[in-house]
């Protein structure tokens, strides 16, 4: 299949959607339209719990699509990291491992993909785990920029010392993991 062929199919597009909201997500945030965010990341969301099911259901799963996926999941959750940040909702040592974690792996994946040697770089458990936690914690972020309580503030904080930890450990995950192939397969063979 093409790569224009491979774009057009819909759980890619749907992909692409999620990135396009980026900027405007960006916006509300700085602009402190906190229940216009809140709706923007919802939305996000559900396209990214829909894109993969449509590949497997419509047959349409393709090696842009496991690039883009993971990628659009990066660049959403590290632009909001960011921008979180610079509004004072989330610390900067969590979105300096964050995007410092994040980075690596969109570096690696790129690099995969474009020397074709992107055989099976799927996210650990650790990994899942790791984005999971990264998506409730700004959902909670942005829930409680809207209203807030002592518990759900508590909750929040206790996330991102959890980010804190994860976001270290699956990093060094997946350069173990990469490092590992590296040296025990030839490099067309990853």
């Amino acid at each position: 299949m093409t790569l224009l062929r491979q774009a057009r199919a819909l759980p890619n597009l749907l992909t692409l959607v999620r990135v396009i909201a980026i900027p405007f997500l960006v916006k509300a945030m700085l602009h402190r339209h906190e229940e216009v965010a809140l709706l923007i990341f919802v939305v996000a969301g559900a396209t990214d719990a829909v894109d993969g099911r449509l590949a497997r259901r419509l047959n349409q799963s393709t090696k842009l699509g496991q690039f883009l996926d993971p990628i659009a999941d990066k660049l959403m959750l590290s632009t909001l990291f960011l921008t979180a940040t610079s509004i004072g909702l989330v610390p900067l040592y969590v979105t300096v491992l964050v995007f410092a974690r994040d980075v690596g792996i969109l570096l690696i994946a790129t690099l995969l993909f474009f020397s074709h040697t992107m055989r099976d770089f799927r996210p650990s458990a650790i990994g899942k785990t790791n984005t999971l936690v990264q998506i409730f914690t700004m959902l909670l972020v942005m829930v409680t920029a809207v209203r807030t309580t002592p518990e759900l503030s508590h909750l929040r904080h206790g996330l991102l010392v959890v980010i804190a930890w994860l976001a270290p450990l699956s990093a060094a995950q997946y350069a173990w993991v990469v490092i590992h192939r590296i040296g025990t397969e030839p490099l067309e063979a990853l």
